[in-house]
């Protein structure tokens, strides 16, 4: 499958056929950043919100955002 962009992170997809998902992670930075939907607009929320949720908490604990 395609990879996702948003806002400069790159998503991994790949579908899960046992438990009939997609589910996804970002690429490139050493953090574990997962995210799953049961559709292509779910997953395409659900990415959207774990980007958004990682720039928040790294910012909130004062880390630097790691970039792909």
């Amino acid at each position: 499958m395609d990879n996702m962009e948003y806002k400069g992170f790159i998503a991994e997809i790949e579908y899960d056929t046992e438990d009939q998902i997609y589910v996804g992670h970002l690429a490139g930075i050493q953090a574990i950043v997962g995210f799953h939907g049961e559709t292509l607009e779910a997953l395409n929320n659900a990415f959207h919100e774990a980007v958004d949720d990682y720039l928040a908490i790294s910012d909130k604990a004062g880390r630097p955002t790691q970039m792909p």
